[in-house]
């Protein structure tokens, strides 16, 4: 079975949170997908990462993905791409 080359991790909030609120949940984010990598064997600084923003109904749901390996060089590939 193929290793997964990406994680994602998703959080959602009222979107008239204070600013210093959204920080701190996005820094726990932070930390937390770079200890998830460690456990699974993966070296956080050979990832790229990534932030999405979905806001819908009055809520914000912001999404960390971590890319490496295949899905590193296919996200850089489509980011050169999307940029030309």
């Amino acid at each position: 079975m193929a290793r997964p080359t990406q994680a994602h991790m998703s959080q959602s909030w009222e979107s008239n949170r204070a600013s210093g609120f959204k920080d701190m949940k996005k820094r726990q984010m932070e930390y937390y997908m770079g200890a998830k990598l460690i456990e699974v064997g993966v070296d956080p600084k050979a990832a790229i990462f990534r932030w999405s923003l979905e806001q819908k109904n009055g809520r914000e749901t912001w999404t960390y993905s971590a890319y490496w390996a295949d899905s590193k060089e296919e996200l850089l590939l489509k980011e050169k791409e999307e940029q030309s």
